[in-house]
């Protein structure tokens, strides 16, 4: 059964930064203890006790590192390693804290952290994830960074203000830095922990997607990430304070929260495709902001979670970072509002109904409902290192063509320039604006025709053998990232010559086509990497736009700016017409629905071609609804999604768990009835499950928690219970407490068992 596994699965996370109580005790499989400080030992060896794998998570950029920078630890300041601006002030200081700022990791700090860290392999824990780390688009100017230039590149450090190159030069260094520092702080914990507990520690990284750091203006190693052997995995920080980043398509600047957190979590799921390492996908029902409603957070939360649950490759997830601050009764939003309120029932028992569910999903029986052709849209590490441009560049802004006006329809703030662009018009604000439109207007238009595009890692391609070999076709384009070595035009070269298809999409106009690089250094001078490309497929470089054959395979040229693509409505459907034409497949849909397992999830959009509703036939349990009800036909409208479960698909099993908002241990079938062994935090709790028989009766007795305690204490709740005869299912609904459940299920009299 789905919902009863052994914890060591490790297949659902949390993480909390604070002791162990009632309200926090989900039932998941781990619990990452947030954080190195003197009761973390003591929070471990609870969540341990209370049958949780227990893992550590700590930030890597940034903490509550005051004893280093003070010279506490060794004797020497280290103010000097702070991420600093090019006007000296600390980079990302008002992130996280207002007084320290962001690292530069040097060795010095790295040794540190290992240092610090130490204390976690010995309060036992299996596994340390030190999270997202992150250098900051604006620095660069630290003195750390200074002597790190010098080491990495052997020539003195230039300001990134100041050229193309020194700008793309700085941004590598900090990639560079931070993978430097996972590799070295993995390493050493590793082997801390063999030689003095002969143990096999795990290492994680939990980082934003590269899809979003890309679109927030920040460096990290993302890729290069899986070049580091003593790395076993990820944890994917995508959730609502990522996905509901606006962006642009047919004009309009909003938000598209499932079909951004579609393309997020895709490119994560690319991080670990075919490699055997682990990822978990994080999701988050509210958000770092506490300014939004439960209604907010509540229409965000869903769209991204079946977001995630559109990526079939992938069936670990972290179903909450922080339920302290949602679950704590204390814990009240809109913030700071005279309105402000606890977190209603209703989406509690939904939440704990999800939480449970995303421990039930495989990876190998899926089927999406229109067998679409694999295609990918390129996303390269690159793309984080030229997100802004320097003085030389903006001196000379006037040579590029505005860009049509975007209309604003988003709850976000418009920064990093889109303000400016709209005002203007400004062809390079719009590029460096926190929207993205250079890779969302390749993505957009095809995603919205019903067709699941995957974010594919560039750098992928010289990393792992036949790693393009399931797509059909994939969209590029090098306005927005380049390709760092040669190997790569030559790998999609061969690509498309053993019968592929390659989109590419743009007008030659990027300033970043000027770095120093391999395809103008040497006997080389291409002015774009494009050019070497076309030279590779005996094409002209000079080549219109059109259709070209190579070998068994083709290249569609479009000469545009893929920004335009998103930015006017008629140049986004002339090109999702000709990937469609090339690819022989219609792109006139507006949802996607995938089959995983007994669960069909369906996601239909808006701003597509039609406004036809997605219909389910069959017999289902809903999973968004608070009783997972049955029902025989579900309509999805545009801009709703839906999670059901087959019924007919168990229709020969005699029992199964159908869904639950408590962790569910063991079911037993007794001659007059059933006994279910659990536990859970507070909450109205529902279980629907098949059964050969009805039950009459439910009695619920609980062993509670007080505090990090359990207790002698028993709750006995009171329990209803109703019998669905079409599909078999009972629903048992009590009022939930923390603590061991026992739940005994009575059959009717006249059944004969």
């Amino acid at each position: 059964m789905g919902y009863i596994r052994d914890r060591k699965e490790e297949l659902t996370c949390f993480q909390a930064s604070g002791p162990l109580n009632p309200y926090v005790d989900i039932g998941q499989d781990i619990a990452i203890v947030y954080g190195v400080d003197p009761g973390m030992p003591e929070r471990v060896k609870k969540y341990r006790e209370r049958g949780y794998v227990v893992h550590l998570m700590t930030g890597i950029a940034w903490g509550n590192y005051e004893e280093y920078l003070i010279g506490k630890w060794d004797g020497k300041e280290h103010w000097d390693e702070c991420q600093r601006e090019r006007d000296g002030s600390l980079g990302g200081a008002l992130l996280h804290t207002k007084r320290f700022g962001y690292m530069c990791p040097t060795i010095t700090y790295v040794d540190y952290l290992t240092d610090k860290l130490k204390v976690a392999v010995d309060a036992g824990v299996e596994a340390i994830h030190v999270e997202e780390p992150e250098f900051l688009n604006p620095s660069g100017y630290s003195e750390a960074l200074k002597r790190e230039y010098r080491l990495y590149y052997g020539a003195d450090w230039v300001a990134p203000h100041l050229n193309v190159d020194a700008h793309h030069k700085v941004a590598r260094l900090k990639a560079y830095l931070y993978k430097r520092a996972v590799e070295r702080i993995s390493q050493s914990l590793r082997a801390y922990a063999m030689a003095k507990y002969g143990k096999v520690l795990r290492f994680y990284v939990p980082t934003h997607s590269l899809l979003n750091y890309t679109q927030w203006k920040v460096q990290s190693p993302e890729g290069t990430l899986t070049d580091i052997p003593s790395l076993d995995g990820y944890k994917a920080q995508v959730w609502t304070g990522t996905s509901r980043e606006a962006n642009v398509f047919k004009g309009v600047y909003k938000e598209r929260a499932f079909e951004t957190a579609f393309l997020e979590y895709g490119v994560m799921q690319e991080l670990v495709r075919g490699t055997g390492r682990t990822m978990w996908f994080d999701n988050d029902p509210i958000d770092d902001r506490p300014v939004y409603t439960w209604d907010d957070y509540k229409g965000l939360y869903i769209p991204i979670l079946v977001g995630s649950l559109m990526q079939p490759k992938i069936n670990r997830f972290q179903i909450c970072p922080w339920p302290h601050r949602f679950l704590n009764p204390e814990a009240k939003y809109p913030r700071g509002s005279a309105d402000a309120k606890s977190i209603p029932d209703s989406y509690r028992t939904l939440l704990f109904n999800i939480f449970q569910m995303l421990g039930t999903f495989g990876t190998e029986d899926y089927e999406y409902a229109n067998k679409a052709p694999e295609v990918g849209v390129f996303l390269s590490d690159s793309a984080m290192f030229q997100r802004s441009f320097p003085d030389d560049v903006l001196a000379e802004r006037d040579k590029y063509a505005p860009v049509s006006k975007v209309e604003i329809k988003a709850k976000a703030n418009y920064e990093h320039g889109l303000e400016k662009y709209v005002a203007t018009g400004d062809r390079l604000d719009f590029y460096a604006s926190i929207a993205l439109p250079l890779f969302y207007g390749l993505a957009l238009p095809l995603l919205k025709g019903g067709l699941p595009v995957r974010p594919v890692q560039l750098e992928n391609i010289t990393r792992y053998p036949g790693y393009l070999d399931d797509y059909k076709l994939l969209v590029l384009s090098y306005e927005f990232q380049k390709p760092l070595t040669a190997d790569v035009n030559s790998a999609l070269a061969k690509y498309v010559k053993d019968g592929g298809i390659l989109v590419y999409v743009g007008d030659g106009v990027d300033p970043f086509h000027n770095i120093t690089s391999w395809w103008n250094t040497g006997k080389v001078k291409d002015k774009t990497p494009l050019e070497s490309l076309l030279r590779l497929m005996d094409i002209d470089e000079n080549a219109e736009s059109g259709e070209y054959a190579y070998g068994k395979g083709k290249l569609l040229l479009m000469r545009e700016s893929p920004a335009d693509l998103g930015a006017e409505a008629e140049k986004g459907e002339r090109y999702k017409n000709a990937v469609a034409n090339i690819l022989s497949y219609p792109l006139d849909k507006n949802y996607i629905s995938l089959r995983r397992g007994n669960y069909h999830v369906t996601a239909v959009m808006d701003e597509s071609d039609t406004d036809q509703p997605y219909v389910h036939e069959g017999l289902f349990a809903d999973m968004f609804d608070l009783d997972f009800s049955i029902i025989k036909e579900k309509k999805v409208n545009p801009g709703e999604v839906s999670v059901l479960y087959d019924i007919n698909a168990i229709k020969d099993k005699e029992v199964e768990i159908i869904g639950t908002s408590v962790r569910i241990e063991s079911i037993d079938l007794l001659r007059s009835g059933i006994t279910i062994l659990g536990g859970g935090a507070e909450c109205k709790a529902r279980i629907r499950i098949k059964l050969p028989k009805e039950l009459s009766k439910v009695s619920v007795k609980i062993r509670l928690l007080d505090g990090d305690t359990l207790t002698n204490e028993i709750y006995t709740a009171d329990a209803d219970v109703t019998w669905d005869e079409e599909s078999s299912t009972a629903l048992i609904s009590f009022d939930n407490k923390a603590g061991k459940l026992s739940i005994y299920g009575a059959y009717k009299r006249h059944d004969n068992y």
